[in-house]
């Protein structure tokens, strides 16, 4: 199959920036999270590999009672990784004997992470980043050490080749965590069973965020389920932390991560034809021209409200579509 112009200069780039990651020492802490699926867990890993991080951790949940089977692939899981480490570098692990789920699994496993560093990176097993996702947070975790209004630096982009700015990145109101990188500073401020959210609904400071009746409905609505147990998962959360402390997060102007783990293995993500699996990577284009200001960009998170977070039943309805078609 021959390869567009524009493919091989993507490649070109991609190629670039490995050969300079693999020249020079990346000292950004790694955290990897994992439970049951070697495949994509190899993936990624291999991905990390590639830049060789001086630091390294990994964290796998246990198999769930009953599942002789999956106990096998949460440890093959685990020697994929621990087998392949090749380069010199210290290495932590968390691995749990017994299931926790997504929710507690993953929030203590990164707990566990920033009570160790300062601030780092973290991927999960089914998030592929693009070789220039690890320079790209290793230098804004630097400018932004200090700077308490940012929460987070996330490699996604969900706008669909929509070119919200004219620099590298832009900032938004929504963590965005397949792929992202931020401080104990910022992990200080989560909490996983959302303590202050009956206080935040008294006041109506829903609506005072969003300045969308629809829009805070659907957030109540979304955090009410998490913190009732009715879904298990750990990220929601973090949207509220970084709501609540009206912070800012980073997204970069083209997608630097692609989830390979919609499956029927996944936890939250079973279709593989859905509109968000297997996206094309960018590479980040080097020197990072970084924005004059700091200002949220309201149509990029307009859009991801209605696209990604809480999609418009013609969305809901196109992605049903594609999965039966598929």
């Amino acid at each position: 199959m021959l390869l567009s112009p524009l493919s091989i200069h993507r490649n070109l780039a991609r190629f670039s920036i490995i050969f300079k990651i693999k020249n020079m020492r990346f000292d950004v802490p790694i955290l990897l999270l994992a439970f049951n699926r070697p495949n994509q867990t190899r993936r990624v890993f291999d991905a990390i590999k590639d830049v060789m991080p001086s630091k390294f951790y990994f964290a796998v949940d246990g198999p769930r009672e009953g599942r002789e089977e999956e106990a096998v692939l949460c440890q093959t899981v685990r020697t994929t990784v621990l087998d392949n480490i090749n380069w010199d570098c210290e290495v932590k692990t968390l691995f749990r004997e017994k299931n926790l789920g997504c929710k507690y699994a993953v929030s203590s496993a990164i707990s566990w992470f920033f009570d160790n560093e300062p601030e780092g990176i973290i991927l999960e097993d089914d998030c592929l980043p693009d070789p220039s996702f690890f320079p790209f947070c290793a230098e804004l975790l630097e400018k932004y050490r200090h700077d308490d209004r940012i929460m987070m630096i996330s490699g996604d982009n969900y706008q669909k080749d929509k070119l919200r700015s004219d620099y590298s990145y832009y900032f938004t109101r929504y963590n965005q965590i397949w792929g992202w990188a931020s401080w104990r500073r910022v992990w200080n401020l989560y909490d996983v069973e959302m303590t202050l959210l009956p206080e935040i609904l008294e006041k109506g400071y829903l609506n005072d965020i969003f300045k969308d009746k629809v829009a805070a409905r659907k957030w109540e609505n979304t955090f009410k389920k998490v913190q009732s147990g009715n879904q298990d998962t750990w990220d929601y959360q973090f949207t509220f932390a970084c709501l609540i402390h009206a912070g800012l997060c980073i997204n970069p102007s083209a997608n630097l991560i692609s989830n390979i783990g919609f499956d029927t293995d996944a936890t939250h993500t079973s279709a593989a034809t859905h509109q968000w699996a297997n996206m094309a990577t960018i590479p980040m284009q080097f020197p990072l021209r970084h924005p004059p200001y700091m200002i949220r960009d309201e149509k990029a998170d307009y859009f991801d409200e209605k696209n990604a977070f809480h999609p418009q039943l013609s969305v809901r309805i196109k992605n049903k579509i594609r999965e039966i078609l598929a």
